[in-house]
């Protein structure tokens, strides 16, 4: 097999790589755009893109999935292979992508004709590519999402895709059981020496204290969220600390894409937890549409969130504040003391999440500088990887002899790389470099 490194390398965002077979059948895993000061889009030309027979996207985040709308635009004309819910949030997400960024390289035909690409696969179903069987396997990142296993006659390939090594509210840890594998293309978004993980409870129970402290304050809480995954998860922990009578009655607001996401796991919980299934099934007990969700369907709506004199939880996106309704929630209310962003989830390069995370004082936001007197705190909530679950996946992985280190900071992928290199024939790819395996 032949891999060229087309994105997410040396970097998280853009992820695209080629894998052509022993006989010259050429797919791409993933198509992603790389989102913050600028836009950047994987390094493949659009010649190369017609040789392409297929692309199997591991799931819908934008960084996996927000180029399909380009290369549906060239007029390509392949299939896109993922599973049920990936093709549904893709579609939502995408969408909502084209509305905020408006991007040139794409149009409304190539928007329209991108959907009518997909075939959906089924977890451990295997399907044909002509020489190239595959696999999806559960990730356990977001919904849907999946590992993909290629074999190319005796040669064999697991591409992670992001993935996550433990049991989440919505979703059982990736799957581990018989794995085997000569390649491994790894991701290393946490691959850093310091990248281990607090366990959940205790970020729970500590950044529910500091909501709690908030409210109890009169303030107002924002956490800015992935509208897929992320979302959900945080919504249903404040769901179970509001019932429970451990945070104040207070209203919990959702804004942007996040309540059509919530539709689509509804619709999809059997690709859930069983215990979310049977909770649904068994006592009619609905966490997706729990009473405590107060969804802003207007901007009046949105306005009157802001401005009442009242304490609140707001969840919106965007999860880095690269756009979305995030970015008026702070312009209005990241001056007031008493109030305090969260932070949930992964911070990029180059991003105003970053730019507060790291301590600052004013941001720009749509061209209006704001001062920054509202508490930032950052709690680990995140779907992917540790380091120390990155090298134990490695181990689940009969015969591995080669790994490729993907999808992270470069200096977390050099950790990652030095921590396996006498152990694998490692290597952290350049952009656009091909090595044969």
């Amino acid at each position: 097999m032949r891999l060229t490194f087309f994105g997410a390398a040396h970097e998280v965002g853009r992820s695209c790589i080629m894998v052509e077979s022993s006989s010259g059948t050429k797919i791409l895993l993933d198509a992603g755009v790389k989102l913050g000061e600028k836009e950047e889009y994987p390094v493949i030309g659009d010649d190369e893109l017609k040789d392409v027979e297929a692309i199997v996207v591991t799931h819908a985040h934008l960084d996996h999935s927000g180029y399909l709308a380009h290369i549906a635009s060239t007029g390509w004309n392949g299939a896109v292979y993922s599973t049920k819910p990936t093709f549904e949030l893709t579609s939502v997400l995408i969408n909502d992508y084209m509305k905020i960024s408006n991007p040139e390289n794409v149009t409304k035909a190539g928007l329209a004709r991108m959907s009518k690409l997909f075939k959906f696969a089924e977890y451990h179903k295997l399907f044909r590519i002509k020489d190239l069987e595959i696999k999806l396997l559960p990730a356990g990142h977001i919904l849907g999402s999946a590992m993909i296993e290629i074999k190319d006659g005796s040669k064999k390939l697991l591409y992670t895709g992001d993935f996550n090594m433990r049991k989440t509210k919505l979703l059982d840890p990736a799957y581990t059981r018989d794995l085997s594998s000569d390649t491994l293309i790894t991701e290393s978004t946490y691959g850093g020496a310091k990248d281990i993980f607090p366990p959940l409870k205790e970020v729970t129970t500590n950044m529910v204290a500091d909501i709690k402290e908030t409210l109890l304050n009169g303030g107002k809480v924002i956490i800015p969220s992935f509208a897929v995954g992320r979302a959900q998860e945080i919504l249903l922990i404040l769901d179970d600390y509001l019932r429970s009578g451990k945070l104040p009655t207070v209203p919990l607001y959702m804004d942007g894409m996040i309540k059509k996401a919530m539709k689509i796991h509804r619709h999809n919980v059997m690709y859930c937890r069983d215990e979310l299934q049977k909770r649904i099934l068994m006592s009619e007990d609905d966490p997706f549409k729990s009473k405590n969700f107060v969804p802003i369907e207007s901007k009046a709506m949105r306005s009157k969130a802001m401005s009442e004199d009242e304490a609140s939880i707001i969840v919106t996106t965007s999860g880095m504040i690269t756009g979305g309704p995030v970015v008026k929630y702070l312009q209005r209310l990241a001056s007031i003391e008493r109030n305090k962003l969260i932070l949930v989830g992964y911070q990029a390069l180059d991003t105003k999440g970053r730019e507060l995370q790291d301590g600052a004082k004013e941001i720009e936001l749509d061209g209006r500088k704001i001062k920054v007197n509202m508490s930032i705190k950052s709690y680990h909530f995140s779907a992917h990887a540790d380091r120390n679950q990155l090298l134990r996946f490695m181990t689940e992985i009969k015969s591995l002899r080669n790994v490729f280190i993907v999808h992270g900071e470069e200096n977390k992928s050099n950790e990652l790389y030095d921590a396996i290199k006498g152990k694998y024939n490692a290597k952290v790819p350049l952009p656009k470099e091909t090595v044969i395996v």
